[in-house]
């Protein structure tokens, strides 16, 4: 294996939301091995600058594949037209009522449409709008996610755009949206080939719907004693949970 990709939420984080020094130590033993490791993660890049500072990663995918990064250079990014956002946005208001919940990353902010009684710990660093008036933006919109745990609710706002990739979050109320390229799979293969390491090089662990794509895609892919059921089918191996080091520990013992 020449690069290790893993999700953060569920498969890398524990569920305090911390990684472990073991995991940390494994992580960085396969850096000094020459083996590159990656996150591939649904958050935006300014949510998970805690982890790039603990583990310095070689390979960041973020917003659930809209941005690829390596070592700190954007090697590819993949968003909504201003026109495609703001026609989102006016549709979940539509389809699921005035007071859902909706977040919005941008290449490097996240944007909020709630200051107070938040259905759920999003991020610290987010911005408040109300996204009545769109005009102001001046950035696209890599990934957009509304509160809502109804599927034909999240396929009508879905269908009010062009090539539209949607998921849903297997542990909150919430779907995610982003355009057709905007996916785990579509980057790591965009990345494969910019970095020319063959996908059947690459071993990605995951636990969440998001995950699939990526995991059927690499030469190897692992899924967590925790992951959903789907995620477990496709999967060609099974590891530990996130809260006992299920990552490092199938890597101390099949990779170094």
């Amino acid at each position: 294996m020449k690069l290790i990709l893993t999700d953060l939420d569920g498969t890398l984080l524990r569920t305090d939301k911390t990684i472990s020094e073991y995991t940390k130590q494994i992580l960085k033993q396969c850096q000094q091995k020459g083996i590159l490791v990656g996150f591939c993660t649904s958050r935006g890049k300014t949510n998970i600058t805690e982890y790039c500072d603990q583990i310095k990663p070689d390979i960041v995918i973020c917003n659930g594949g809209a941005c690829v990064y390596k070592n700190d250079e954007l090697l590819h990014s993949a968003s909504f037209t201003l026109q495609e956002t703001q026609t989102i946005l006016q549709t979940a208001y539509k389809v699921c009522g005035e007071s859902c919940e909706i977040t919005l990353d941008t290449i490097d902010k996240i944007y909020w449409n709630r200051q107070h009684d938040k259905s759920t710990q999003y991020s610290d660093m987010s911005l408040y709008d109300d996204f009545k008036d769109f005009s102001k933006f001046t950035e696209c919109a890599m990934k957009i996610c509304v509160q809502t745990d109804d599927a034909q609710k999240a396929k009508l706002i879905s269908q009010s755009v062009p090539d539209c990739d949607y998921l849903p979050f297997s542990d909150i109320p919430w779907y995610k949206f982003s355009s057709g390229t905007a996916t785990k799979e579509h980057s790591i293969k965009v990345l494969s080939e910019k970095i020319q390491i063959p996908l059947e090089q690459i071993i990605a662990f995951g636990d969440d719907f998001n995950d699939i794509g990526m995991l059927k895609l690499c030469g190897t892919g692992v899924a967590m004693k925790n992951a959903i059921p789907q995620v477990k089918e496709v999967a060609d191996y099974e590891t530990l949970s996130n809260n006992e080091d299920g990552v490092a520990k199938y890597i101390e013992e099949n990779i170094l």
